[in-house]
């Protein structure tokens, strides 16, 4: 198999699956994002690839050189061209942080927490040619309460959780008893990135009435 990833979780999860002792290479951003893994991958004798993105040409050499049966996505905010996705003989599969279909796109728990969820959780899909649309193999769900933060959520709960369930993802699908579920479109939601466009805050508005005394405790 390959991982694709960056970060602390990418990080994580490749230590976890170089301990099954099956992959074959490590594809990570050439900034700071992807050094964890490229000198995780350097030391367990692993090739690592630092491509600027993942629709390079090396990129798709470098797959077919490597022959993966499978591809796991750990934290990618890369966009994955459909070619890659149809090399790995099993298929690719990816992390995504809320309960598919609801809150797809890049900003899952932001938009937990700004939409009032009380629960939100981590689904393993595989990968199709849309936006976190593919089936799912997988999900695992946890309660937003109400002092919880977008780095709570993560950290404490998601982070953690995300990295037991690719290896639980791998091992049903070495044996044979991955499902792929289709996601129920009917429910889905899928909101923009959450940036300053849509989290910023108008002191120039008025407080509503009803949340002020809610506030206050009246």
């Amino acid at each position: 198999m390959i991982v694709v990833g960056q970060g602390p979780f990418g990080e994580k999860v490749l230590e976890a699956l170089i301990r099954k002792g099956e992959v074959v290479g490590v594809f990570s951003p050439p900034d700071k994002r992807g050094e964890g893994m490229k000198v995780l991958a350097e030391k367990s004798g692993v090739p690592a690839f630092r491509p600027s993105l993942m629709k390079d040409p090396q990129v798709y050499d470098a797959y077919l050189r490597l022959k993966p049966d499978l591809a796991i996505l750990a934290f990618v905010t890369d966009i994955i061209p459909e070619k890659l996705i149809a090399i790995p003989s099993v298929g690719t599969i990816c992390y995504h942080p809320s309960l598919l279909p609801r809150h797809r796109g890049a900003s899952a728990i932001n938009w937990a927490l700004i939409e009032g969820d009380t629960r939100t959780g981590l689904t393993v899909f595989w990968v199709d040619k849309g936006i976190d649309t593919g089936p799912i193999l997988l999900q695992k769900e946890v309660e937003i309460k109400p002092d919880d933060t977008t780095g709570s959520v993560y950290f404490n709960k998601l982070f953690p959780m995300g990295v037991d369930a690719m290896v639980e993802a791998v091992e049903l699908i070495k044996k044979g008893k991955a499902p792929r579920i289709p996601q129920d479109d009917s429910k889905a939601t899928y909101e923009p990135p959450c940036d300053d466009r849509v989290a910023s805050v108008s002191f120039k508005k008025s407080i509503n009435p009803v949340l002020t005394r809610a506030l206050r405790g009246k």
